[in-house]
């Protein structure tokens, strides 16, 4: 069904007069030309509705276009009719709407509700050219278009947006044909979406600058885009339409392919004789479909929708706070639309990391309570929080948190940092941090938090000997042994519920013994007989060494007593601000807790381990990190390495549980059905 646009009343527009700045490149007999040609548009998205404004723009007279769709928040990157003002609104409708805008006496027939093999031949009825605005994935229908086009004897155009660039085909009668070029008949679907991407772009220009190639994933119909691809897409696509329409000759047709990469400021324009029979397009076909297969199965998570209430939405991002080693010692009980209970258990004294009664546990607590007023303060809502006192029993701690709407409150700029933020134990750059870096993650801790930073290189060298020497020890220590063995997910590369080996930082030779080694302690015990020292190269020493420097954070006052448990949750907010500002600042962090935990052991006198060797290498490190650091052990709270990472795509993390897993209640799992899960609270 089609259904015609008329132009607008009641305006005197002068279509000589609208498109004279077009008269130079074009004859004023060409612009009539141009008047009289109808050109067929599929698709509204993302190409199709800049390839509309801008043959518009030509002074194209008429259109026949076609979508089903409409706007959604997912196309405001690149789409040109997406806009808060066009939200749910037909595609079809809203870029008609902006094309008679430009142009009201252009004739344009709207088709919304798509391409079928009832409407292809209407839908080229009377047109000149074809222009392929489908999405990438829709194969079958754009197949179908090309060839009765070819059929009809219509010039066919498809032009992607290729990261940064262009990758572009044209398509005449009587030459190669689209299915000649790609090859997709009797292919499966995956093979066919590789048949396409390859046969658009034989030289892979935008392969060099894609950071997150998981992001490319043609098996789950998943492919970045930006909004400049769009437009130089409509660029060329325009240059071409005026050839053809024209009749001024020149165009390259298939198997002539062109691509151009504004990015890399290159453009290559081939023959590619035989198309998809060209030996080396199926060399790239086989390749690529292994690769899609790879990069599907190691893929993300793909992102929830969004959860149904505002507590809801506030906890799904707040669960993104960091914990010790992904251990999510964490449940919510939501006790209304503005309160939560929020349930913290406690190992110390089960797990040989919980150091200081469990102080790691209670400043991820604090990470949580400032996510949580980080993520309310989107919809307008402060947060507020207090210990529940009440005995329940249960070992940990409860906190009730309100989040009462407040008039006033605005977005908090870490917000977008929240999901970002991870640990990273990977080499960084050696830049130096600038002091205006400094002094902002100075400011994001507060008065009552002291940081103080180790750069030079013998400094960094110290600090590295230090994590060494926390390594030695945990690595022999058979109560870390039973932590290690609970935390470390050897499945997955972004782990829900633990720690991926491949983020520890370990080589791939030195995991595959490490995993066999893991199997059992007697394992562990041969291996230890040849030293620590190669494990601790890899996890301290170099990554050690490559950073901007090492930092130790305390409380800014002498103490005379421990920290109480407010304090506590109260350090642990600011350092999430720390954490966020460093992801803000484009910096990578790795926390060093592990000294920390058995230097604490040493300076307390608590016996962590019954092995006497480890408690004696414990003395000694407690000594050296008050050494080091110029502080005294009890009065450090958090130290860490920081610079910038080398890339901001980690290929392996941490990712969290589902909400709905940390949600309970009376029709949800208890927290005690959630044992088995337990794991070290330090941060992650």
């Amino acid at each position: 069904m089609t259904m015609p646009t008329m132009p607008a009343r009641g305006f005197d527009f002068d279509y000589d007069e609208a498109f004279s700045r077009n008269i130079g490149w074009v004859t004023e007999w060409e612009q009539q030309i141009l008047r009289t040609k109808r050109v067929a548009i599929a698709g509204m998205g993302g190409v199709g509705g800049v390839h509309l404004l801008t043959l518009a723009r030509l002074g194209i007279g008429a259109f026949n276009i076609s979508d089903m769709d409409v706007f959604e928040t997912v196309n405001f990157n690149r789409q040109i009719g997406a806009s808060t003002a066009t939200l749910g609104r037909p595609k079809v409708d809203v870029m008609a709407g902006m094309a008679r805008d430009i142009n009201p006496t252009a004739e344009i027939r709207r088709f919304p509700n798509g391409i079928s093999d009832d409407n292809i031949d209407e839908f080229l009825d009377g047109v000149d050219l074809f222009i392929d605005g489908f999405d990438f994935f829709v194969l079958d229908v754009r197949a179908k278009v090309f060839a009765r086009c070819a059929e009809l004897g219509i010039p066919a155009i498809t032009a992607g947006p290729i990261g940064m660039g262009t990758a572009y085909l044209v398509f005449m009668p009587g030459g190669m044909t689209f299915e000649q070029y790609f090859g997709l008949e009797g292919q499966p679907i995956e093979q066919q979406y590789v048949n396409f991407l390859v046969g658009l772009t034989p030289r892979g220009l935008h392969r060099s600058y894609l950071v997150d190639p998981s992001r490319l994933d043609l098996v789950n119909q998943r492919g970045p885009s930006t909004g400049m691809a769009c437009q130089i897409c409509a660029g060329v696509t325009g240059i071409e339409a005026l050839r053809i329409l024209l009749n001024r000759g020149g165009v390259k047709a298939a198997p002539w392919f062109h691509q151009f990469d504004a990015y890399r400021g290159r453009f290559v324009s081939k023959k590619l004789p035989g198309g998809s029979r060209h030996v080396g397009q199926r060399f790239k076909q086989k390749l690529g479909m292994r690769m899609m297969q790879a990069i599907a199965r190691n893929a993300p998570r793909a992102v929830p929708e969004p959860r149904a209430s505002e507590v809801e939405r506030i906890l799904d991002l707040a669960r993104w706070a960091p914990s010790g080693d992904n251990s999510q010692p964490w449940r919510f009980h939501i006790d209304g639309d503005d309160a939560v209970t929020v349930l913290v258990r406690n190992e110390a004294g089960a797990n040989v990391y919980e150091y200081a009664d469990g102080q790691p546990t209670l400043l991820s607590a604090g990470h949580l309570l400032e996510t949580v007023a980080i993520a309310a303060a989107r919809f307008g809502r402060r947060m507020e929080w207090a210990l529940d006192r009440t005995d329940s029993g249960e070992p940990g701690i409860r906190i009730k948190v309100r989040l009462p709407r407040q008039p006033g409150i605005r977005p908090d700029p870490l917000e977008g940092f929240v999901k970002l933020r991870s640990v990273d134990r990977t080499t960084y750059k050696r830049d130096a941090l600038t002091q205006a870096q400094k002094d902002a993650l100075a400011e994001a801790l507060g008065p009552d938090l002291a940081l103080s930073w180790f750069e030079s290189r013998g400094e960094r060298w110290k600090f590295s000997r230090l994590n060494g020497l926390a390594t030695d020890i945990r690595l022999r220590c058979r109560e870390a042994y039973d932590v290690h063995r609970r935390m470390i997910d050897w499945e997955n590369r972004f782990s829900p519920h633990g720690l991926p080996s491949t983020a520890i930082g370990l080589d791939a030779g030195t995991l595959k013994l490490m995993r066999w080694a893991m199997g059992d302690w007697s394992r562990i015990e041969r291996m230890n007989l040849l030293g620590t020292g190669a494990a601790s190269l890899q996890l301290d020493i170099l990554p050690g060494m490559a950073c901007a420097g090492h930092f130790t954070i305390g409380w800014s006052t002498p103490r005379t007593a421990r920290a109480t448990a407010e304090e506590l949750l109260a350090a642990g907010r600011r350092l999430q601000r720390f954490w966020l500002t460093a992801a803000k600042l484009g910096l990578a962090m790795q926390p060093s807790l592990a000294p920390l935990a058995f230097a604490s052991y040493a300076v307390t006198g608590t016996r962590f381990t019954e092995a006497p060797k480890l408690i004696a290498k414990a003395e000694k490190l407690a000594v050296e990190l008050g050494r080091v650091s110029g502080h005294e052990v009890d009065s450090l709270v958090f130290m860490g390495r920081i610079g910038r990472p080398r890339t901001t795509r980690p290929a392996s993390r941490s990712h969290r549980r589902p909400l709905d897993e940390l949600i309970v209640g009376d029709d949800r799992r208890t927290d005690g059905e959630d044992r088995q899960d337990r794991g070290v609270a330090r941060s992650a």
